[in-house]
């Protein structure tokens, strides 16, 4: 008996372990900022569908963001700029998510800001990436370049 109640509180404890495993991904602002670039760039470089379109992307980003940006992607407001999630127009996207730095948030009331740079020295980019908390989820909400204004 005693055996089998050390086994089931071995079980207990490796099941514990395992869903906060599971859980842990996205439980910060650094951890969402990080899954959703690595999502995002292996996504763009696919070209299937753009991620702004493909509903994995709530996952991610609030849904009021996601709505706004779709609305503009459909408009065709993106054509002359840079891609709002990268503030660029074009990357190297093994150089990105091999050399991808995400600084520890800020907060700012209940908004977090998370720095992300992206790229080696020769190619390297800093974004800004601002996440609320919606429904207990930490979301991205707003994605600002941290370049100079031109």
């Amino acid at each position: 008996m005693k055996k089998y109640f050390a086994v089931l509180a071995m079980f207990s404890i490796f099941a514990f372990n395992l869903a906060a495993m599971a859980a842990a991904p996205l439980s910060t602002p650094e951890s969402v900022t990080r899954a959703f670039y690595t999502w995002f760039i292996k996504h763009l470089a696919d070209d299937d569908v753009y991620p702004l379109m493909d509903k994995s992307i709530s996952r991610y980003v609030a849904p009021s963001t996601v709505d706004v940006l779709r609305s503009d992607y459909k408009a065709n407001r993106f054509a002359e700029g840079a891609e709002y999630f990268t503030n660029v127009q074009d990357f190297d996207e093994k150089d990105w998510t091999d050399h991808m730095l995400v600084r520890p948030a800020m907060m700012l009331d209940d908004v977090a800001l998370v720095a992300v740079t992206f790229g080696l020295a020769s190619t390297r980019k800093t974004n800004v990436v601002f996440l609320r908390k919606i429904n207990g989820v930490w979301k991205i909400t707003k994605v600002v370049d941290t370049s100079d204004y031109r």
